[in-house]
């Protein structure tokens, strides 16, 4: 899969991206990144890409036609790509959440429009952008953050990239839920031992083990997350279970 970056601090994006699963992935060649500045595509002499907006008011706006040529290249850079969308990252966008990831995992090319000051000119979101993208209901300096973190999300959901193929699959929310707890060597940690179910070596019994944590610590941390989820019989008493467990444990 190929990612462009629109920003005009592309060395913010690359240096940050060549580090851990991102990096590893752009390093083994499973992973494109290219970014493109649209201070390149300006024609004065202090490379302006930011004018003030019609009608007053504070700060400054990114200008269309930097904008327009930058991504015309990163088009024009992957002719063979056919399954291509350009995302505006902006607070005012959809949330970004792991089923939205999930659904733009098979783009052929992802192109990500990182703003700055107090955003672009409107007609370039209007042409141009297929759809905005936000990471919650907050304000950041700009958008390489949310680049950043959108293809890494992206990257360790594709074939190959991480060292095992379930891990992806195993992480909080890739199904509605929060992950279980995990346990690691000493068994005992803080007068605190590891459960023993996970010492078991019975693998039907740790696997409904956390499958009952993660319906509880989702019920614990993210209730919001369960309203809108349909349990089966099974994990309505897997979760039941849980709260009397929690009880007879404040007892």
């Amino acid at each position: 899969m190929r990612f462009d970056v629109l920003t005009i601090f592309p060395e913010m994006v690359l240096n940050s991206a060549m580090n851990g699963v991102t990096g590893r992935a752009i390093e083994n060649g499973l992973v494109q990144l290219s970014v493109w500045n649209p201070r390149e595509y300006t024609s004065d002499k202090h490379k302006t890409v930011d004018d003030r907006p019609y009608g007053g008011g504070p700060g400054m706006l990114m200008k269309y036609q930097p904008l327009k040529d930058a991504l015309d290249s990163a088009k024009c850079s992957s002719i063979a790509a056919e399954n291509v969308k350009v995302v505006y990252l902006s607070p005012q966008g959809k949330p970004i959440t792991q089923q939205l990831l999930n659904e733009n995992a098979g783009l052929d090319q992802l192109i990500l429009v990182a703003g700055r000051y107090e955003g672009l000119d409107e007609r370039f979101i209007l042409s141009e952008c297929q759809e905005e993208w936000s990471l919650g209901d907050f304000v950041i300096s700009g958008g390489e953050l949310a680049a950043l973190v959108i293809v890494d999300a992206i990257s360790r959901l594709l074939p190959g990239v991480l060292g095992d193929e379930d891990s992806a699959q195993q992480d909080s929310h890739m199904n509605g839920l929060l992950d279980c707890p995990h346990y690691t060597r000493p068994e005992i940690v803080a007068e605190k031992q590891v459960p023993a179910v996970l010492l078991s070596g019975n693998h039907k019994e740790i696997k409904q083990w956390r499958l009952k944590q993660s319906l509880g610590y989702t019920w614990l941390k993210r209730p919001d997350l369960l309203l809108g989820k349909e349990l089966t019989a099974i994990e309505e008493s897997l979760l039941e279970e849980f709260k009397i467990e929690l009880k007879y444990k404040k007892v």
